[in-house]
């Protein structure tokens, strides 16, 4: 189980101002970049949407936008050399204005790549591998997904965590307690309301570490639950995908994804699985 590190969360060097939907961080990206990858001459600020409730991969420090993904973004379009901005929408807005394509081009989410998404979307390269964990109490009786059956499970709506949960309780199972956030979904737990949350492991465990005196434990279903990689999300159609990918395999190769996953994480990547 990997050890999410309290000295991780560092300040991200950006700037922010408030938004009436979020924080909204812009950045300059294409005139900064230094051995940026080729799309000189595109002078496009493309705008992404994210849901800052997913520490430590996205998340609100007051009114500061932070996170592993945050950064993450930044590092790519400087090597793209590309100009962008980033605000906080929340997730189904975030969802419905990319898929739209006219405010937002792009969502930077902790966005899991799967098939049914991809009938809507299109992604970037994979850029994180992740996997959805349980999270409950010392003690607990709860030692996989098939023991979740019965019990209250809450989860954010439209995650895999909700989807797996679905169709492992079965559709309209009441004890499936679906929340607009994770963040949500937790404050259920930990006011008695469910008896475990399902949701990516990078969440779960730096819940735990944040939270030493609540007693939590996270419990790893690999049978259940398979592995799962995060992409940047796009319009149908859109040409962005063509235009990072090359930033993002620049970045594996040259350590800078590896120093950012050391900074957040504690521990080194392993990039295999992603190339």
């Amino acid at each position: 189980m990997k050890k999410w590190l309290a000295s991780a969360i560092i300040t991200l060097m950006a700037v922010v101002i408030v938004t009436g939907c979020g924080a909204k961080t812009n950045n300059n990206a294409g005139s900064e970049a230094s051995g940026n990858t080729s799309n000189s001459g595109d002078t496009t600020t493309y705008k992404f949407a994210t849901d800052a409730s997913y520490a430590p991969m996205e998340f609100m420090d007051k009114d500061e936008l932070k996170g592993f993904d945050i950064e993450f973004l930044d590092a790519v379009m400087k090597q793209a050399g590309l100009k962008y901005e980033v605000t906080n929408t929340g997730w189904d807005a975030m969802l419905e204005s990319v898929k739209q394509g006219t405010e937002y081009q792009g969502g930077v989410s902790s966005v899991s790549i799967t098939d049914d998404r991809k009938q809507t979307y299109d992604y970037s390269m994979p850029y994180f591998e992740s996997r959805n964990v349980i999270l409950v109490k010392e003690g607990s009786d709860i030692k996989s997904a098939t023991d979740l059956k019965g019990k209250k499970v809450a989860v954010q709506t439209g995650t895999t965590a909700d989807i797996l949960m679905t169709k492992i309780m079965g559709n309209g199972d009441t004890n499936l307690k679906k929340f607009d956030s994770n963040a949500v979904a937790l404050l259920e737990l930990d006011q008695g309301g469910a008896d475990a949350v399902v949701a990516d492991v990078a969440i779960v465990q730096y819940y735990i570490q944040q939270n030493p005196d609540k007693k939590y434990v996270s419990i790893e279903d690999n049978t259940n639950f398979a592995p799962e990689y995060y992409g940047l999300l796009f319009p149908k159609g859109s040409d962005l995908a063509a235009k990072v990918d090359p930033a993002i395999k620049a970045i594996i190769d040259n350590g800078t994804y590896a120093e950012l996953y050391k900074k957040w994480f504690g521990e080194e990547p392993n990039t295999d699985n992603l190339k």
